[in-house]
């Protein structure tokens, strides 16, 4: 992101939905993605002609946000904690019921990464709680939706004279 050439490990952050791999000061300004491989800029630049060189990873079609159902609720750390504290369980406790690491749990918990559908599910079905918006209010509908004045509504467009 600031353009200076990666010295060490990668980080793959989420900035406003995009997906970056960016050196350890950029990765302030986003939320780390779970699962991500970390790569040194020297390993990610490979001569096409090697003869080693694995094929590229595959193309993801559908981004993350396309696989749920809704959106993920802003306050999410907050209620796995609370749900999780209800039940009497540690980040421990939840990390072995979920079978995952409780690194994991613990990073989830204070919002630095944003669960995978995987794990937001298993958090669901432990917790027995919801971490997806299933939807606005607004009807979906054109006709029946609120109607509101554009600037389009407002202005005439006068084509020049040429």
């Amino acid at each position: 992101m600031c353009g200076a050439e990666a010295k060490g490990p990668l980080k793959r952050i989420k900035i406003e939905g995009a997906e970056l791999s960016v050196c350890n000061a950029c990765a302030k300004y986003g939320t780390e993605v779970q699962g991500a491989p970390r790569t040194s800029a020297a390993q990610s630049v490979k001569p096409s002609g090697y003869a080693g060189a694995s094929k590229p990873p595959a193309q993801r079609s559908r981004d993350l946000f396309d696989r749920m159902g809704g959106d993920l609720v802003e306050d999410y750390p907050d209620r796995i904690r609370d749900a999780r504290m209800k039940l009497g369980m540690t980040q421990k406790d939840l990390a072995l019921a979920m079978m995952e690491r409780e690194l994991l749990v613990k990073k989830i918990e204070k919002g630095e990464l944003i669960p995978e559908d995987e794990v937001r599910k298993k958090l669901e079905k432990t917790l027995n709680i919801s971490l997806l918006d299933e939807g606005s209010s607004e009807p979906t509908d054109l006709h029946h939706a609120r109607m509101t004045t554009t600037m389009g509504d407002v202005i005439q467009i006068k084509k020049a004279k040429k």
